[in-house]
């Protein structure tokens, strides 16, 4: 259990306990002491950005913290499929295509990698905590969301069970009809015939929904592509976030409750939690919903929380798509370390504690925070002190947006 950092310090110097990790700073006593042990119970605010941690006693706030979740996976996902398939195209230009090898139809529950890694990294930090803190309860904000009725919501009855293609061959059939088979870009101006199907957001991360598809005329579009035009029209609402959430706050529960029986493992819903935060005049954010979530609405909380950032943590690809003159391909991988020190680890300089967001061979690196915000484009790694190397989820210590007060 927490202590006060002079007790920490009389414990390390007696010898009656060791460091066993340096953030959060965490020791382990020596000695034997008693079973006794205060009720502990972790709240977690499950997100698709963000997820919020926060354990208590019914006395004060032990821990909290706020996990910013990478976003680049898709993105990284489908630049690979594009590779391997140029490479295909290349090594095994006879070879008569398979659609019987697809992963989801071989294993049972197989989920997309994105939605993966988001589960793995809500379970991997609470895991931290419990390795921490004797955590006996455990609080999930689960969703359901009706992506229905959040695009059309006088939807009722038996249109649930029309979608907007029914009736349609396919997207592109639909895209058309919708737009009456009329460029949205020139409105028939051109005089041009030949309608394309364009999508607004890369089909990349976009996807194939209607929302992302627009009509355009062939002359349009090649202008588009040439960027002798820009289009006024933006892509609809993207119902990637509520989806995420319809699968994996219920996945993360039961994951949960099979990882760890012997707790008491429950769910809860976001208007109960927005409900709690209002009543007590609490600041919208993360880690206040999960502080609501944990149930002790009148324990003292914490002026500061931990903030991480989930990175990447290995790069494979060898060299940079780019093709220089002369055919030579730079090296995608910059080397493992440079004057002792890495991408990402903690440091401190002048005072602050920042991470390394860029090296040069030369030994001057470019130090940030978390936020973004640049201390420095280059300063020598002699001005720098390693206080950390670097791991998955970077931490920095940010204060509270409402303070330390205890709700009435």
């Amino acid at each position: 259990m927490p202590c006060s950092p002079a007790k920490a310090r009389h414990l390390l110097k007696a010898g009656k306990a060791k460091v066993a990790r340096r953030t959060p700073f965490t020791i382990q006593l020596t000695m034997a002491t008693g079973e006794t042990k205060q009720d502990v119970s972790l709240g977690v605010d499950a997100g698709y950005r963000h997820i919020g941690l926060s354990a208590s006693t019914q006395k004060a706030e032990l821990y909290a913290s706020e996990v910013e979740l990478r976003q680049d996976i898709p993105e990284l996902l489908s630049e690979r499929r594009g590779l391997r398939r140029a490479r295909r195209a290349r090594k095994t230009r006879y070879r008569a295509p398979r659609f019987n090898n697809r992963v989801h139809a071989k294993r049972k529950g197989w989920l997309a990698p994105s939605v993966e890694n988001r589960i793995n990294a809500h379970l991997s930090r609470i895991e931290e905590v419990l390795k921490i803190l004797p955590v006996t309860s455990i609080t999930v904000e689960t969703a359901a969301f009706d992506l229905q009725k959040l695009k059309h919501p006088e939807i009722s009855g038996q249109e649930y069970q029309q979608g907007e293609q029914a009736g349609f061959y396919n997207v592109r059939e639909y895209v058309l009809f919708r737009d009456g088979h009329v460029c949205q870009h020139c409105h028939g101006k051109s005089k041009d015939r030949v309608l394309n199907v364009h999508h607004l957001e890369s089909r990349r991360t976009g996807g194939n929904a209607p929302d992302n598809l627009i009509t355009l005329c062939e002359t349009c579009h090649k202008q588009l592509h040439r960027g002798e035009i820009k289009l006024k029209a933006k892509r609809g609402a993207s119902f990637k976030a509520p989806t995420f959430m319809g699968i994996a706050g219920w996945e993360v529960l039961r994951r949960l409750r099979a990882a760890h029986p012997e707790l008491n493992i429950s769910h809860t819903y976001g208007y109960l939690t927005k409900h709690k935060r209002i009543q007590h005049g609490m600041a919208k954010s993360h880690c206040a919903d999960a502080y609501c979530i944990a149930g002790n609405l009148k324990a003292r909380r914490l002026e500061g929380y931990f903030f991480q950032k989930q990175t990447r943590r290995h790069n494979r690809k060898i060299h940079k798509l780019t093709i220089l003159k002369g055919g030579i391909r730079k090296l995608n991988q910059a080397p493992y370390e440079i004057k002792g020190f890495r991408l990402f680890d903690k440091v401190q300089y002048q005072g602050e504690t920042v991470f390394i967001f860029g090296r040069r061979a030369s030994g001057y690196f470019d130090v940030r925070r978390l936020d973004g915000s640049r201390i420095s484009a280059g300063v020598s790694c002699r001005k720098l002190k390693l206080i950390e190397k670097r791991r998955t989820y970077l931490t920095e210590i940010r204060p509270q947006e409402d303070g330390n007060s205890s709700p009435a």
